[in-house]
């Protein structure tokens, strides 16, 4: 059962490392912001608006909450399963569709454009969740959760493998750019964009996140298993401006879920503990200091002494 820390600093925020403590805003609390999802994922803040949309898979829509009365209604339903979501450069919802197996994008008037749907003639599997880039491009995972069953997407026999993508912002070109992983999940860029991050949760005998080298011409190279989770999973992941990795994370037990923060040597520093897994984060917020976590039935909500990388 949830219940608002009465004590600051809240005792939920953990620092592991010292290095965490300036993160840390002693008088800032957890709070939940949104309940009554069923999987809540994929969070994106729209400053424009001062809105956060994000996904609640098992029932089919992207839910909307205001930051100036904390209002929730629903944004779109039926979502076609809609999991991550991004905001590209022009300020459009970039969506990925489990049941529609496609990337879209939600252009200012409300229509939508399919940016992806198959590779090769071949559809895709289930896109999982999205970033995208300085030059506009899409980068997205590709792992074949969505076709394992109904709840959250379809049953079907995939037709390419878990791969990594990447639609070309300029031509609109989607290009395989990682096919060598198990289950590609999260995904995100260091503030500089030089290092791409992704998460593997369904590496053996752990799950893992690694860290590419991106080229100047945006390939990838020199994969590094910079995380080993261990005992717990992540999921979704953002960088802080100062290129700490903030991932959802958690395996069902109160030690692991919620929150782990890496350095960008990728050693822990801070843990933020929720009462359930989280499934993935963003900042955002009138300041962007505000930290987002869509976890299975609820959303939630820090303050932090940070913002999100650009």
């Amino acid at each position: 059962m949830w219940e608002e820390s009465e004590r600051y600093p809240d005792p939920r925020i953990e620092i592991i490392h010292p290095d965490f403590e300036k993160y840390r805003l002693f008088n800032a609390a957890v709070e939940r912001l949104a309940t009554g999802t069923r999987w809540g994922e994929g969070p994106v803040w729209f400053p424009a608006g001062r809105y956060l949309l994000w996904s609640d898979l098992p029932n089919e829509r992207i839910l909307k909450w205001e930051e100036s009365d904390g209002h929730v209604s629903i944004f779109r339903s039926p979502s076609n399963i809609a999991n991550g979501n991004t905001r590209d450069r022009q300020g459009r919802l970039v969506s990925c569709e489990h049941l529609g197996r496609r990337v879209t994008r939600t252009e200012h008037d409300g229509s939508i454009t399919v940016l992806a749907d198959s590779f090769e003639g071949r559809p895709l599997n289930s896109p999982n969740d999205v970033v995208v880039s300085s030059d506009g491009s899409v980068w997205f995972s590709d792992p074949p959760f969505g076709l394992h069953g109904r709840y959250e997407g379809t049953v079907e026999t995939p037709q390419l493998p878990p791969s990594l993508y990447r639609i070309d912002g300029q031509t609109g070109v989607l290009h395989l750019v990682f096919a060598d992983m198990a289950g590609p999940n999260g995904l995100c860029f260091s503030p500089d964009e030089s290092k791409l991050y992704v998460v593997d949760s369904r590496a053996r005998p752990h799950r893992l996140i690694y860290a590419f080298d991106v080229g100047p011409d945006w390939q990838l190279s020199g994969r590094q298993a910079l995380i080993d989770c261990g005992p717990g999973t992540s999921d979704g992941i953002r960088c802080d401006e100062d290129g700490n990795l903030w991932c959802g994370w958690g395996m069902g037990s109160d030690s692991l879920d919620g929150v782990r923060i890496f350095n960008p040597a990728g050693e822990p520093i801070g843990h933020i503990h929720l009462p359930e897994r989280c499934a993935n984060i963003c900042f955002g917020g009138s300041k962007g200091n505000r930290l987002f976590m869509a976890a299975g039935k609820n959303l939630y909500g820090l303050f932090v002494n940070t913002r999100g990388a650009v």
